[in-house]
């Protein structure tokens, strides 16, 4: 942060041979020229961030062979029209106003492993070395799929990319052939433009394990794909890697059935944010085998053909129903079905899987315990049931190995003394504050405070005695005296009911005697 201006950083770098590291964040560079680096040939990392940087002369980065990091985020950089540097591993471009990235074609092997093109302007994907070691690409918060559809996004960044090349004939896709070779891992496209989900790009990426797609505007996942044939048939495409696919908020209601089955690996699917619909077992078999145009209008998601799935978040999808089996033939771990105020579980919603559960979340989904069956879950470890309407914790608890359980802000009164003990054996970490609990009822409590289990928000937990709220930490202290008084209520309470009974059923007794015997009397009179 020192303001350094073009030629005060040119002057200092002078007679610099040994220099390894170069940093220069937060000064007023503008232009990089093609002697800057001239005395400085052993550089091997360079940050020049947030300074004002809108050209880099031709030869600037190339003569540093040994260059392998370096950063220019910040900066006023608008395109990279023929990137040229061979040894560099990790390029920041991050935070600049780029149109577009693009990589002549070549037969040299590229040592980039990282490229951050993220809050740029970009349009297209970026044409990258043809042959590279890139694994992490990150390209959140551009203008990627603002255009109507993959296939025209596709046909301008490759008629962009003959223009820069001073290419007259388009002789083919140097967009999908440069990506096909590609040993990405994983790529960040979270808060772009799509509308649509490009598929043939990125099944191109047969090595992709992990894509981040959030926050755009698909609304649906539908097979829009080129037919090379007449035949009328889909083509096959598939992500043979992909584990981890995050779609969180971009107002999904459907996905082709199609796309699902082209998620052979499929490890975690985040859906939260959406308006999907789990369809029921019987809408799995029939959504296999009708048409796409069919499938559009049934608007459900069926899960059921994820058979490697283990992790699903469905967090505020506004769910009205979850059928029987609605994730039977999965292999499902985890799953977040918090925030769906309105959904109905039927009682057999998580028939199938409850033997491979380990963590359920279940909150704010304005459940009482009437509404609420959870089958025994042998597996279960963490059960999150906070901000509902429960009275009763399920029974059927107990036969779960429970480590974690959020029961926060429910109506419970009291705890079942026989299920604490039970979950006990196992329980870590329990959370319990914003409820009703009656202080004098707290065997529980008791059984609880004894027991290892860790209470986080004891101190903000509360009870009621018959002289009102207390903190529970308060009532442990001298839990004997708060309580004395309801006991004696009791007491007399139970006394004042005997009195009365026996006073009433003395009374009836004396009632029934003298009647009979003015009966008699009666009788005797008569004859």
């Amino acid at each position: 942060m020192n303001g350094l201006s073009d030629d005060a950083v040119e002057l200092y770098l002078q007679q610099k041979s040994s220099l390894d590291q170069l940093k220069m964040t937060g000064n007023a560079l503008t232009r990089l020229s093609h002697s800057l680096f001239k005395d400085s040939k052993g550089l091997r990392a360079i940050t020049i961030d947030d300074n004002l940087i809108s050209v880099i002369e031709p030869g600037t980065f190339e003569p540093l062979s040994q260059l392998e990091m370096l950063s220019l985020a910040k900066n006023n950089l608008e395109h990279i029209c023929d990137f040229k540097l061979y040894q560099v591993k990790y390029l920041n471009l991050s935070q600049n106003s780029l149109e577009f990235f693009v990589t002549r074609e070549d037969n040299r092997l590229y040592g980039l492993e990282v490229l951050d093109l993220s809050f740029n302007k970009l349009l297209y994907f970026p044409i990258v070395p043809k042959m590279n070691y890139l694994r992490y690409l990150h390209l959140q918060n551009n203008m990627v799929g603002a255009l109507n559809s993959e296939a025209a996004m596709v046909s301008e960044a490759n008629s962009l990319y003959n223009e820069i090349m001073d290419k007259n004939i388009i002789r083919k896709n140097n967009l999908h052939s440069n990506w096909r070779q590609m040993p990405v891992t994983y790529i960040d496209l979270s808060y772009n433009h799509f509308r649509s989900f490009p598929l043939e790009t990125l099944s191109l990426l047969s090595a992709l394990e992990t894509l981040n797609f959030s926050h755009n505007c698909l609304q649906n996942i539908i097979w829009n794909i080129r037919d090379y044939t007449d035949l009328g048939y889909h083509r096959l495409l598939f992500f043979p890697s992909l584990k981890h696919l995050d779609l969180q908020s971009n107002g999904l209601v459907h996905i082709s059935p199609l796309f699902l089955n082209a998620l052979r690996k499929i490890d975690t699917l985040n859906l939260q944010d959406n308006s999907v619909q789990p369809c029921a077992l019987s809408d799995h078999l029939r959504s296999s085998q009708s048409t796409q145009q069919r499938n559009l209008n049934t608007s459900c998601v069926a899960f059921g053909q994820l058979r490697t799935l283990k992790h699903l978040s469905l967090k505020g999808n506004n769910i009205k129903m979850l059928h029987p089996n609605t994730f039977q033939e999965t292999s499902l771990v985890s799953l977040n079905l918090a925030r769906n105020a309105h959904i109905v579980m039927h009682v057999s919603a998580l028939e199938g899987v409850e033997k491979t559960l380990e963590s359920l979340v279940m909150s704010e989904i304005n459940m009482t315990s009437s509404d609420l069956s959870l089958p025994c879950m042998p597996a279960l470890t963490q059960l999150n049931l906070s901000n509902n309407h429960l009275d009763i914790i399920p029974s059927s608890l107990s036969c779960s190995p429970l480590r974690e359980i959020d029961i926060r802000n429910n109506h419970l009164v009291s705890l079942n003394h026989s299920l604490i003990h039970a979950l006990s054996v196992n329980l870590n970490l329990m959370y319990i504050s914003g409820n009703y609990f009656n202080c004098c009822d707290s065997k529980w409590l008791t059984a609880l405070n004894e027991s290892e289990i860790k209470l986080p928000d004891l101190n903000d937990t509360a009870c009621f005695t018959g002289d009102g709220n207390i903190m529970i930490t308060e009532y442990l202290k001298s839990s004997s005296e708060k309580c004395l008084f309801h006991r004696e209520a009791q007491e007399v309470h139970f006394g004042q009911i005997f009195i009365i009974v026996l006073f009433v059923f003395v009374l009836l007794t004396v009632f029934i005697i003298f009647t009979r015997k003015l009966c008699c009397t009666q009788r005797s009179f008569i004859v």
